[in-house]
Order: structure tokens, then C-alpha cells, then sequence
């Protein structure tokens, strides 16, 4: 997979005349198959500057092949100096093709969300993607926030005020999401960039956390010890609670030289406020806004193994009326 980076003309764009600062890191990563599955179909990347959760899906061991082509993807762009938005990007969509064209009877996807980080001469940034319903999380001091947007049909309930975000835990559509790689040749995947502070932590994990482990015990289990111990912790919570689901968590702290990037690049707030969705904090959680772009992107074909599909095609407003676009609900791939 590696291979394709070679003729890339984005990449090499790429200046090495400019003098850049390089963050640094310290990290931990923590998977487990849970107590139900039989199968983890999650796979992850832990190697700076580049930091990813892939969570398969497809079931009949397509949704292992598809996270794991777009880790080794992944894995290539982490080689790149320096590296830049455009890169990882690229390698999204180069994963995006590859498990189209590696499908066959079994129709299979994969999440893909993650942290990178930039080496720039404005000053150091992290740049946050996402396509999926893996997510980011940022602790800075005692707050959790999560930075990623759900692509999934429970988002969307929540955005337009009829679930909250707990009850979305627990609905019985939280399983289906509304973009995936491997779901259109057409990629649309969510991207933010955010200055590199110090001291911060980054949590990138699967939804297998997330669905058994509620907000306020990851922030207490996320800011104990150190990365990899961090890890473990939450892995361990995940399972304890029922381990329903294949369960991953990378940890990322954040250590600048200087004081960070000039400014944070968020376009989901401002997009938010046109969408007339207000933040709103759920103990210490700030609840989602709107995505960086309203638009969607077609649905997903990527089967659902266990109960786990992408549905199509995904409406081009997040709420109400885009859920009116929402194709049959059986799991054709349990």
C-alpha cells in the first residue's frame, strides 16, 4: 500500500527550504476483542506524528481487512517529512479506493479517525480528521471535550434535540453510521486544525469504548498516569462494563516547544451556529456541534457485521430532514 506515495505530486509539494518545529510526543495504545466478538476488526496506528483508530466493519472477517488497509495507508503518510493536511488526506483516499477495489462478496468499510501532527513554519499544529463514528478526544486540565463529530444516524437525532447524548448510548441505531471508508469513491471526511499545546491529552478510540464507558469515567481514567497506563485503564473499563464491542484506545500527549499554533482553524462552530445548534455541556463534555461542512457526502455501502452498517445515502443537512433521506433499515450484512 505503501507504494502509491511514490509518484504522489501533493507530497511531494511539500518544502523542506522552511525552518518548521516539530512537536513531540508521549503516547500509549490499548485493543482488545472485548467478551462477545470473536473477532477485533479494529486496527490502530501509534507513530509519530501520525495517530489513528480504524474500526472495521463487514462481518465474515471483511471488516479486520478493511481497517487493516487503511492502517498500513496510514502508516505510510506517518513516514513522510514534513507532514501536512493534504498527506493524510491523500492517504485517506487512497485507503478509501483500495478496500472499494479489494471488496468482492462481502462488502466491507472501516472508520478512520485520528490525530496528526503538522510541522509548519507558523508554528505547530494538530490536525484532527475523521470519517466515521470512531472518535478525538482533547483533556486540557480537568475538561473533556470531544473534538470529532459522529457521522452516524444517533448524531443526527442529537443535533436536532429529539435524543440526548446519553440516551444516544444506548439507542438501538447507535450501530449505524453514515459515512465509512470503502462506502463511495467519493471520500468526505472531516478534518480540523488545532494548535499543540502542551500538557493537553489526546484520546483517539473506537465506539467500543464510548457505548459501555460514560463520559465522566473516561475523563477520570484519562487524565490518571501515564499514557500507555491510561490506556490499559480504559480498555479494562470497557470490558468490565460488558465488552459488547471490540474496544481500542491511543493516548497522545502533547508537548510543544513553544506556546503553540497563532490560532485554531474550527469550522464545525461556525457551521454549528448556521445550523442553529448551540453547544451545550453535558457534565464535564461539551456535547458535539455541527460538522466542519454540510455536506455529507453519499451514504455508505460498507456491510455491518454484528450489527454494525453504513447506511445511504447520508442527508445533506444534519437533523430531521436529512433522516427523511434514510434508506431501509434492515442490516442486510449482519
Amino acid at each position: 500500500m505503501g507504494g502509491a506515495w511514490s509518484g504522489d505530486p501533493r507530497a511531494a509539494r511539500a518544502s523542506t527550504s522552511r525552518q518548521v518545529t516539530v512537536i513531540r510526543f508521549s503516547h500509549g495504545a490499548a485493543t482488545s476483542v472485548g467478551r462477545v466478538r470473536q473477532v477485533n476488526e479494529d486496527s490502530f496506528l501509534s507513530l509519530p506524528p501520525l495517530f489513528v483508530v480504524a474500526d472495521g466493519m463487514g462481518g465474515h472477517g471483511a471488516g479486520n481487512v478493511a481497517s487493516r488497509i487503511a492502517i498500513e495507508e496510514m502508516t505510510a503518510c506517518a513516514a513522510l517529512r514534513p507532514l501536512f493536511a493534504e498527506a493524510v488526506l491523500t492517504a485517506l483516499e487512497h485507503a478509501n479506493r483500495h478496500i472499494i477495489e479489494r471488496d468482492e462478496a462481502n462488502r466491507m468499510g472501516t472508520t478512520a479517525t485520528g490525530l496528526a501532527g503538522l510541522e509548519t513554519a507558523g508554528g505547530d499544529h494538530l490536525m484532527v480528521f475523521n470519517i466515521g463514528d470512531s472518535r478525538v478526544y482533547r483533556l486540557s486540565g480537568d475538561r473533556l471535550e470531544q473534538v470529532t463529530v459522529d457521522h452516524s444516524e444517533v448524531q443526527e437525532l442529537v443535533l436536532a434535540g429529539v435524543i440526548t447524548r446519553e440516551q444516544a448510548r444506548t439507542h438501538p441505531r447507535r450501530n449505524i453510521v453514515t459515512r465509512a471508508l470503502g462506502s463511495d469513491p467519493v471520500l468526505h471526511a472531516d478534518h480540523w486544525l488545532l494548535p499543540a499545546t502542551g500538557g493537553d491529552r489526546y484520546l483517539v478510540c473506537s465506539d467500543g469504548l464510548f457505548n459501555e464507558v460514560p463520559d465522566d469515567v473516561i475523563r477520570a481514567l484519562l487524565g490518571a498516569g501515564a499514557p500507555q497506563q491510561a490506556a490499559d485503564a480504559l480498555v479494562a473499563a470497557a470490558n468490565e462494563a460488558g465488552g459488547h464491542d471490540n474496544v481500542t484506545a491511543v493516548i497522545v500527549d502533547i508537548d510543544s516547544d513553544d506556546g503553540g499554533a497563532d490560532e485554531t482553524t474550527l469550522p464545525r462552530e461556525a457551521l454549528a451556529r448556521e445550523a442553529g445548534s448551540a453547544r451545550t455541556r453535558v457534565d464535564t463534555v461539551v456535547s458535539l456541534p455541527g460538522p466542519p461542512n454540510q455536506n455529507a457526502g453519499p451514504g455508505a455501502r460498507a456491510g455491518a457485521g454484528h450489527q454494525r452498517r453504513a447506511r445511504g445515502p447520508a442527508p445533506v443537512d444534519v437533523g430531521l430532514a436529512g433522516l427523511g433521506l434514510v434508506g431501509d433499515d434492515r442490516d442486510d450484512y449482519a
